[in-house]
């Protein structure tokens, strides 16, 4: 996760620091070197952000910043002759005013993880004539051929959304949802009765942070009528979040549902484009509450929802009937553990409607299956050896596409690319070079695009036939690293097997003994070893003021199988701690440089928890931690990720207690240092002002850097500032003092 900060000068260091301490000194180009990496963000400004294909697959959409500048600007590239050309900036459109987003704008981004500026997104019309952006609260609607562009009345919009026809624009305002005519530049008001904790036509907290569901509205394949989002925060706790710089100011209220509390009661409605009586969708909510994913693309297919009991041990996907909002029932999954849900949970229809794809782990391991229109498996596609682990969609010629295109492999630190027949069950690799691969498919087109992102540090797009012949080049104008990471990527055991990575520093010396920086995350649903050179080039910079960095990937991680990745159920902490230390251990016996009496241990998010909890409970391993952004009490963060893990508090208070970083504040005996900011609306402000307090009474010296960010960090000096804090923390506390003459 993102480490997010805002370090000014005179910034109060609050609580004990250790007396005699001094800061220890990074050289001026060390400075500029992750100066550098902080305003390139680590080099990928620059390189093309959100391609689309045409769909006549002639052309590329695509946004890209400048190598130093964020802000996100409109280009396309011809597929046959290769040049580019800039279709639209945000300079353009604004002129000389600034783009101003609203506090629900700001929202949605966090929880995308969005911290670039201008076009963050845009969508094509059908015959891929006009372009629909968002910017600043207002619509555009601007003509691909000469950039010319037509601003729709209103402000203040949520998430606009294009009618599959392209004459209609939907977008939400004050909680209700609109439809905007793009001929006649006039709006409509769909619904009606919003509060202030009613809203309609846009997702809940817990599904845009924890299902990756960020639409609250979609519009029917024939462009005529629209499911939206019903949402009832009565019952739901409140948060309010102050900016401390400006306490003349009303905090921000924010519904935040606790473990064990209530949910928002979300339900569906269908209405006609034109407005009139809403359809509701009838399933059956008081047993399956949370929406993860909403589907109606293709008129071939039929509208379907996927839905999850509150422990997500049980799940249905329906089909619904937009006349009567009656459901019946395509499949059902269940799991005593929890079911994942990931960006790819959705059945994806062939060109006839017949049948679909389907991603389960019902056997054991994530497999791809077909499936007839009535759900029933017809046959599965993927075996386990073979790592599947994304399903991406279908490429082949129209109208018949019939190829799925999966990621996977059985490398857990890499995605490769395949294809896969529906009449076989054989693979055809599609890309080549360790790394992490990704596809983007348009409808009605055999072409399609690849990102590569490599351990040899490359990262780009690339236009490819269905054959997988390179038809033409994304063009990044992205500065590249002045060298690569010093990586090696390591496969320890110690009764059990661990993907891990060590990270020296470029001016190691064999047979000298290290202070060892272990970089974790050790949470679900995350992978710390991933074979991406530029993932690591701020490790590199660590390294290189004199520390092997190391990280692992232990139980609770994905692509290993579903007894790994659950085996952490009810318990956060006692088999992810022991793992990172057993991994530790085994790979000191392959680099015999890790000086393991002094080892420090930093992460942001779970990350932190993890930190936190590392030199409490495990003194004789961790020297020294650093926490950013801790969880520290679970029944304080949200009801979807917590209860996937620990199930309801009720049920499992021994696990709550266990996890918790207060059960184990009076076994604090190694420096801390705690990292939060202030506006943190994912982990609240709350989590470390509770472990300082608790510290702080007990006696125990500790570090506390308050920030004025959110869970996310993007301004190149808060990034600078941040981690040359935090260098000099571990630098104070992992080597020696030099001896006087």
């Amino acid at each position: 996760m993102s480490i997010p900060s805002l370090v000014a000068p005179g910034l109060l260091v609050l609580a004990a620091t250790l007396p005699g301490a001094a800061f220890a000194q990074v050289t001026p180009s060390d400075e500029q070197f992750f100066r550098d990496l902080a305003e390139t963000r680590n080099f990928t400004l620059g390189i093309p952000v959100s391609p689309k294909l045409t769909p006549d697959g002639n052309s590329v959409v695509f946004l890209r910043s400048g190598p130093r500048d964020p802000v996100l600007r409109l280009y396309e590239l011809d597929v046959a002759t290769g040049r580019e050309r800039e279709v639209l900036s945000p300079e353009r459109i604004l002129q000389s005013g600034e783009e101003q987003l609203s506090a629900e704008e700001k929202a949605r981004r966090e929880r995308q993880r969005q911290s670039l500026r201008g076009f963050t997104a845009y969508q094509l019309t059908q015959d891929g004539a006009r372009i629909l952006l968002n910017l600043g609260g207002k619509i555009y609607i601007a003509t691909r051929a000469d950039g010319s562009f037509v601003e729709m009345p209103g402000s203040g919009w949520i998430a606009p959304q294009l009618s599959p026809d392209g004459r209609f624009v939907g977008a939400v305002r004050g909680h209700e949802l609109f439809v905007i005519e793009i001929a006649t530049r006039t709006e409509h008001q769909l619904t009606s009765g919003a509060t202030e904790s009613v809203h309609h036509g846009v997702a809940e907290f817990v599904a845009q942070e924890e299902f990756y569901r960020f639409d609250g509205f979609w519009w029917s394949p024939d462009s005529q009528s629209l499911v939206y989002q019903e949402t009832d925060h009565a019952g739901v706790e409140i948060r309010h979040i102050g900016d401390p710089l400006n306490p003349s100011q009303s905090p921000a209220k924010n519904f935040y549902p606790r473990p064990g509390t209530a949910n928002a009661t979300v339900r569906l409605g269908i209405i006609s484009r034109a407005g009139g009586p809403t359809t509701w969708i009838d399933w059956n909510r008081g047993k399956f509450p949370y929406v993860a994913r909403v589907d109606w693309k293709e008129a071939r297919a039929p509208l379907t929802i996927y839905v999850l009991d509150r422990v997500q041990q049980n799940a249905e996907l329906l089909a619904v009937d937009p006349q009567t909002g009656r459901t019946a029932m395509l499949l059902r999954e269940s799991d005593p553990a929890w079911l994942n849900v990931n960006q790819d949970t959705r059945p994806v229809w062939l060109e006839d409607g017949s049948a679909f794809l389907w991603a389960s782990e019902s056997p054991g391991y994530l497999r791809l299956e077909l499936r007839g229109r009535d759900g029933v498996l017809t046959k599965a596609l993927t075996q386990e050896s073979e790592g599947f682990a994304v399903l991406i969609g279908l490429v082949g010629d129209p109208p018949d596409a019939s190829r799925a295109v999966i990621a996977g492999g059985p490398d857990p630190k890499e995605l490769q690319l395949f294809a896969i027949a529906l009449n076989s069950t054989v693979p055809t690799a599609l890309s080549s070079g360790s790394g992490v691969h990704s596809a983007a498919l348009t409808d009605g087109t055999s072409r399609w695009l690849h990102l590569r992102e490599l351990v040899d540090g490359t990262m780009a797009w690339e236009v490819r036939e269905a054959s997988g012949k390179v038809l033409a080049a994304l063009t990044s104008v992205a500065e590249s690293p002045p060298a690569l990471p010093r990586l090696e990527f390591v496969r320890v055991n110690d009764g059990r097997e661990y993907e891990g990575y060590v990270i020296r520093p470029r001016h190691f010396q064999p047979g000298v003994k290290y202070p060892v920086l272990l970089e974790v995350y050790a949470g679900p649903h995350a992978q710390q070893v991933r074979a991406v050179a530029r993932r690591y080039l701020v490790s590199q910079w660590y390294a290189d003021q004199g520390y092997l960095v190391v990280g692992f990937d232990g139980r609770g991680t994905p692509r290993k199988g579903r007894a790994w990745e659950r085996a952490i159920r009810g318990n956060f902490i006692d088999i992810a701690l022991n793992d990172q230390i057993a991994a530790l251990r085994a790979a000191a016996k392959l680099v015999p440089e890790m000086d393991l009496s002094r080892v420090g241990v930093s992460g942001w998010s779970f990350g932190g928890y993890f930190s936190a909890m590392a030199v409490m409970r495990r003194p004789d391993v961790f020297q020294v931690g650093v926490a950013g952004a801790p969880v520290i009490t679970w029944e304080n963060y949200d009801t979807a990720y917590t209860e996937r893990y620990l199930g309801l508090p009720q049920d499992n208070p021994e696990g709550y207690r266990v996890s918790s970083v207060l059960t184990y504040v009076s076994e604090l005996r190694r420096p801390l240092l705690l990292i939060h900011g202030a506006t943190d609306d994912n982990v609240y402000f709350q989590h470390s002002v509770q472990l300082a307090d608790a510290l702080y009474r007990a006696g125990k010296y500790f570090e506390f850097l308050p920030l004025l960010g959110t869970h996310m960090v993007a301004d190149p000096l808060t990034r600078l500032r941040r981690d040359l804090r935090v260098v000099e923390f571990f630098n104070r506390h992992l080597k020696p003092e030099p001896k006087a003459r």
